[in-house]
C-alpha cells in the first residue's frame, strides 16, 4: 500500500536519514545523544574548548579585589563559569569569603543555569532577565542607575566590551571575572572536516551552541582559505540550528538565516529540529510509489533506504525536474569527484536503482538521459532537501 501525500511514515524517526553537524565542545555527547535517539546521523567537529583558568593570575587578582571590596551588584552569566569560579576560590582557601562578599549585595542571573548554581551556592539572586540575554541585563542596570555603584561581571569564554564600556560610561565601578576563555580546539582536523562536509553538501544541518564556536569556525575557515565558500553553503544549501538568539547573532549578522528553538535549552533545539526537518524533505508520487528524499537517504512508502553519496547526488538533480529527461551530462557534472567519464553515472544509477530497489522509480531514455518516473495525475509535495 503505497503513502498518500498527507501520510507520515510510521515506525521511522523523524531525523533517520539526515546527517547533523555538530561544533559544540562542552555537551556534544548530550547533544549528540539526543540527535541519535531520533535517527540522526552525528557527524562532530568541536570549534571551541574551554580553558579553565582556575590557576590563573587575573582571576585570582579579580577575586581578591571582590573580597577586600565586595561588590554592589553581581551579574553571573554562566552556571559553569560561576560554578568554576567558586571551586577556584576554595582551593585558593576564600571561597567563604567571595561567598559572603557576593552575598552582600545584589546577584543578578542571566539565565535559569546560573540560577541554579547561584541558589546550590546558598545565594539568592534578586532578578533575571526573561530573554536570558546580556542586553536585557544591560538595560535593567542602566534603568536602575549605576552611577557610583561597583558591579562584578563573570565574563562568559571572551570579553563583554558593549556591557563593560556602556556599565562604565554610565558611571559604574566595573570588575570584570574572567573565569574562563575559549580557544581554538587543540585538534583541529574534526573541525576541518567538518567544514569539508558541510562545503560539499554531506552535512543537512549544522548546530551552534555558543556564539564563539561560530566565531572560531569562521576564523579558522578563513585561515584555510574557504570562509566565504562556508557563508555561501550556510546560505544556500546547509540549514544553521543555533540554540538561541546569542548564538545566532554573529551569523544573523553575515546574512545567514538560522532556526531557533523557542527557548535557549538543547532539549528545545532538538524538538525544533525534529518538527522541522521531515517537513523540509522533498516527496514525490513516482511509478506507483511514494518518494521522500532526505539527506543521505530515501523513504520508499515509508521505509528508510540509505543511498550512496553519488546516488543521492543524482536524485537530488532527477527531483529538480521530476518526469522530464535529464541529460547524462547534467548528471555527471552533479557527481563528486569531478569524474570526465559519462560511465560513471551509469554506475552511479546501477548502485542508486540497488538501493532503492524498485527499478522502475528512475527510467532510462536511450541516448538522451535519465528520468523520475512521476505519477501524471500527483503533484509532488514537501521541502528543500532536492
Amino acid at each position: 500500500m503505497t503513502l498518500t501525500m498527507t501520510e507520515t511514515a510510521v515506525g521511522v524517526p523523524p531525523l533517520a536519514g539526515f546527517t547533523v553537524g555538530v561544533t559544540a565542545a562542552r555537551r556534544a555527547e548530550e547533544l549528540a545523544a539526543m540527535l541519535e535517539r531520533r535517527g540522526a546521523q552525528i557527524m562532530h567537529g568541536a570549534a571551541l574548548r574551554l580553558i579553565p583558568l582556575a590557576d590563573d593570575a587575573e582571576l585570582y587578582a579579580a577575586t581578591r579585589r571582590l573580597v577586600e571590596d565586595p561588590p554592589d551588584i553581581t551579574v553571573a552569566t554562566t552556571g559553569i563559569g560561576f560554578r568554576g569560579w567558586v571551586e577556584a576560590a576554595e582551593g585558593w582557601g576564600i571561597g567563604d569569603e567571595l561567598l559572603a562578599a557576593l552575598g552582600s549585595g545584589v546577584l543578578l542571573a542571566r539565565g535559569p543555569k546560573v540560577r541554579g548554581q547561584i541558589r546550590t551556592c546558598g545565594l539568592v539572586e534578586e532578578w533575571s532577565p526573561a530573554s536570558e540575554s546580556s542586553a536585557e541585563v544591560l538595560d535593567h542596570l542602566l534603568a536602575r542607575g549605576v552611577d557610583g555603584v561597583r558591579i562584578a561581571v563573570q565574563l562568559h569564554g571572551e570579553p563583554l566590551p558593549d556591557m563593560v564600556d556602556a556599565l562604565t560610561m554610565a558611571g559604574a565601578d566595573v570588575v570584570q571575572v574572567p573565569v574562563y576563555r575559549w580557544a581554538p580546539p587543540a585538534d583541529l582536523g574534526p573541525l576541518d572536516r567538518l567544514t569539508d562536509a558541510v562545503l560539499c553538501c554531506g552535512v543537512d544541518v549544522l548546530t551552534f551552541t555558543s556564539a564563539p564556536a561560530v566565531v572560531s569556525m569562521l576564523a579558522r575557515a578563513a585561515e584555510r582559505g574557504v570562509r566565504e565558500q562556508l557563508l555561501d553553503a550556510m546560505r544556500r544549501h546547509v540549514m544553521v540550528m543555533c540554540v538561541g538568539p546569542v548564538t545566532a547573532a554573529p551569523l544573523e549578522a553575515l546574512d545567514v538565516p538560522t532556526l531557533q528553538p523557542a527557548r535557549s535549552r538543547l532539549g528545545a533545539m532538538v524538538r525544533h529540529l525534529e518538527a522541522e526537518m521531515p517537513a523540509r524533505a522533498r516527496r514525490l508520487p513516482v511509478a506507483g510509489h511514494r518518494l521522500e528524499l532526505r539527506g543521505h537517504a530515501v523513504l520508499v512508502d515509508g521505509e528508510l533506504r540509505p543511498v550512496p553519496p553519488a546516488g543521492m547526488a543524482l536524485l537530488r538533480v532527477l527531483a529538480r525536474r521530476p518526469g522530464r529527461v535529464v541529460p547524462r551530462a547534467e548528471l555527471l557534472a552533479a557527481l563528486p569527484g569531478n569524474s570526465g567519464d559519462e560511465h560513471a553515472v551509469e554506475t552511479a544509477m546501477t548502485r542508486l536503482r540497488t538501493a532503492l530497489r524498485e527499478p522502475k522509480l528512475i527510467q532510462t531514455v536511450v541516448k538522451r538521459g535519465y528520468r523520475l518516473a512521476l505519477d501524471p495525475t500527483a503533484q509532488p509535495a514537501g521541502g528543500h532537501c532536492a
